[in-house]
């Protein structure tokens, strides 16, 4: 089992469900998150003064799933999240040694 982690730009979400679910993952956690890379952040106007943003707003998604279906999901992402411009994001892919449902106490592939 692995984990896929991306942070991606936040308009950009609905693009990346839409794309998970066509390669059949039908669970993911979504967070708001902030952040900054070789972006840097930006500068603003905010009443006549400038100030400068250092951490972006940004989307993390998590997913978990089998090794199978990884480089596929990685695909989807890439496609759906990509728009050519610097802050598009990273994914970055773990492996993942237990997973239990509580519910019902289910194990590893079972429970995702």
């Amino acid at each position: 089992m692995k984990k896929i982690e991306a942070i991606i730009k936040p308009f950009k979400l609905d693009e990346v469900r839409e794309a998970m679910s066509e390669v059949g993952i039908t669970g993911l956690t979504v967070t708001e998150v902030k952040g900054f890379g070789r972006q840097k952040g930006h500068t603003e106007l905010y009443r006549g003064a400038e100030y400068v943003v250092d951490f972006l707003p940004k989307i993390k998604v998590e997913i978990v799933l089998g090794d199978d279906l990884v480089d596929q999901a990685v695909e989807a992402i890439i496609k759906a999240a990509q728009t050519g411009k610097i802050g598009d994001g990273k994914i970055f892919v773990s492996s993942v040694e237990q997973v239990v449902r509580i519910r019902t106490g289910e194990t590893d592939e079972a429970a995702i």
